[in-house]
């Protein structure tokens, strides 16, 4: 009998060791781009560690159970505070949206763009047939910036707002533009949309690399806006968001749907200068649910 309570012991004191250095792990994003796939699970090892210290602490472990215990409430409540903080909302809207490059809802998704009337569209996943979105979006959004991306299309920006001449850019997942903001010709915001590669073992941290030295050139207040393929606390994207000084949009949603409709990952996400107040919307035909920010700069 004492024997065997060793054993249960020693197996739930493992699995506890387990699910802290995977949780830990999450956050060494800036060692090895492992760190951020396993970001991707923060709020699951959270909750893994908070079960496991209770068995841990039946099983006669209580300081690591207590140690590990706190661990968790913190990571974890970040997670939820991303989850449930709502930004304030600013003057500025944003319609973000992974388009999926083979979009048979086009129609629909056009119809909900034009029901939230955003001010700045931003797309990725504009494949050959997915311009035929933009076309018919030309009257509510004449100016148009598209960059041509890989097999699964480019990325984009539409907006009603008037560009600054000369200002529009292509790199590798990122469509860049200027606008004027306001009534004066010197108010003027950048806009960026972004498409990462998948993360490791894909290649999103060469990705983020190359685009950093990018957008370091831009000045100014920015809003970007894009697929990540990422969780917003991970470092790839901070990265991205740091390097501009944006804020993200808040609170954060579960856009991509293409795994399953209850279990959605986080990687479409909003950012800007002052952050803002994001709404999710459908998925109109995509493996991702749109976005709706009102933002400020």
């Amino acid at each position: 009998m004492y024997e065997d309570s060793r054993i249960g012991q020693g197996v739930i004191g493992a699995a506890l060791l387990l699910a802290v250095l995977l949780l830990a792990g999450g956050y060494l994003g800036w060692l090895h781009p492992l760190g951020d796939s396993l970001a991707v699970g923060r709020g699951i090892a959270a909750v893994a560690i908070l079960v496991l210290a209770v068995a841990a602490t039946f099983a006669g472990l209580r300081m690591a159970a207590f140690v590990s215990m706190l661990l968790a409430m913190l990571t974890g409540g970040q997670v939820l505070l991303a989850y449930s903080w709502p930004g304030l909302p600013g003057p500025y809207s944003v319609y973000q949206k992974n388009m999926l490059y083979r979009n048979a809802e086009l129609p629909a998704l056009e119809a909900d763009i034009r029901a939230m009337a955003p001010q700045i569209v931003t797309l990725q996943e504009v494949s050959e047939p997915n311009l035929a979105l933009l076309a018919a979006l030309k009257d509510a959004y004449p100016h148009q910036h598209v960059c041509p991306g890989s097999r699964v299309g480019g990325t984009a920006i539409l907006t009603r707002l008037t560009p600054v001449e000369g200002t529009a850019f292509c790199a590798p997942g990122l469509a860049v533009m200027q606008v004027v903001a306001g009534n004066e010709a010197q108010d003027r915001i950048w806009l960026a949309s972004v498409h990462l590669h998948w993360p490791w073992p894909y290649g999103q941290a060469d990705h983020v690399e190359l685009l950093l030295p990018v957008l370091d050139r831009i000045e100014g207040p920015a809003i970007m806006a894009g697929d990540f393929n990422m969780v917003r606390w991970a470092n790839s994207v901070s990265r991205m968001a740091d390097i501009l000084t944006l804020r993200p949009a808040g609170p954060t949603f579960g856009t991509y749907v293409g795994l399953s409709d209850l279990f959605r990952l986080p990687i479409d996400h909003v950012f800007a200068t002052r952050g803002g107040r994001v709404i999710p919307r459908g998925a109109f035909g995509s493996d991702h649910l749109g976005l709706f920010a009102e933002v400020g700069i």
